[in-house]
């Protein structure tokens, strides 16, 4: 194992740690999470059923850091230019696909008063 593979791992899991923690907590979260960092979550009044809303969030968090470390293993095996077009895919793409999915986790377990 060379230097090189140490030291990008190391960033690697200082990176994704946090994406997975936060995935961690929102699954085990009792209150609704949030998605948004400037917005305030809902109430627990506004959501049907607030423990399935926080593990969707929570997974869809805990997939987003498991895909970057997949895309750093294609990486090993296929090259750094190829570990870095899916890095690049699976962040950008990632973020679009969490948001659209928050929204669609919204629509789902919103109170309809």
């Amino acid at each position: 194992m060379t230097a090189e593979i140490v030291i990008s791992s190391v960033i690697l899991l200082i990176s994704v740690a946090p994406l997975i923690i936060i995935g961690i907590v929102q699954y085990r979260s009792k209150e609704p999470v949030g998605f948004w960092s400037g917005k305030k979550p809902p109430q627990k009044e506004q959501i049907t059923d607030v423990k399935a809303y926080n593990r969707k969030h929570g997974i869809m968090w805990i997939l987003l850091g498991v895909g970057v470390i997949l895309c750093f293993v294609c990486g090993l095996a296929f090259g750094e230019l190829m570990a870095g077009y899916l890095c690049m895919v699976e962040v950008a793409g990632g973020i679009l696909a969490m948001i659209a999915y928050h929204k669609k986790l919204e629509r789902m377990y919103d109170k309809k008063e």
